[in-house]
């Protein structure tokens, strides 16, 4: 098994987690001013990325941008992997690679914990990525401990580049926002993705 097998049903019953639904869960959260690079980056990528419509140039040309905005705003405070192996726990299936990840470390060789963030990449279909970045969170949450770092939230976040949509997860309870961001609130996404950085 791998992550990309996991629903949300599954989820629930591998992991005895408790999902909470919450509308806005991350709606209070400040935007982040971010740069005219991103700004412009943006307005020129993304028509061409919505055009190809594929979850590759959505990833290149939406999401890393946005990612890499974060590593510029705080060089110190964190590192980014695009594509990498997150090989945890075998028996459990967390194994596989995320799209996504973000570690609260500047060190940028390799994976190291604390991991806080993990991004999943969808072509169009959001709900389909829910269960598959649900388990990616629960991996960094085993990933930290094993590591002997103890983070008390992870979050995550399944995208279009497009939309986001962002979770929590606190021991065995992950809080679902069932609102969705978009691009023209890239200072919120920003706001939202930081979040574990403080």
């Amino acid at each position: 098994m791998s992550y990309s097998q996991f629903d949300i049903e599954s989820i629930q019953t591998k992991f005895n987690i408790t999902l909470i639904e919450k509308v806005s869960k991350f709606g209070e959260v400040p935007e982040i001013s971010y740069s005219d690079y991103l700004a412009e980056t943006l307005r020129f990528n993304t028509p061409i990325a919505l055009a190809i419509n594929s979850e590759k140039s959505r990833s290149e040309m939406i999401i890393a941008p946005i990612l890499l905005e974060l590593k510029r705003l705080y060089p110190e405070k964190v590192s980014l992997f695009s594509g990498k192996d997150f090989n945890v726990d075998i028996e459990k299936g967390l194994t596989g690679y995320c799209h996504f990840l973000i570690s609260r470390s500047p060190e940028q060789l390799f994976i190291t914990s604390p991991v806080i963030t993990v991004v999943e990449a969808k072509n169009e279909n959001i709900e389909a990525g829910l269960g598959q970045c649900m388990a990616e969170m629960i991996a960094s949450q085993i990933f930290n401990q094993q590591k002997g770092k103890q983070v008390n939230q992870i979050f995550g976040a399944v995208t279009t580049g497009s939309n986001w949509k962002f979770m929590q997860l606190t021991g065995t309870t992950i809080e679902v926002d069932l609102n969705e961001y978009f691009l023209n609130q890239v200072g919120k996404i920003l706001g939202i993705l930081s979040l574990g950085l403080n």
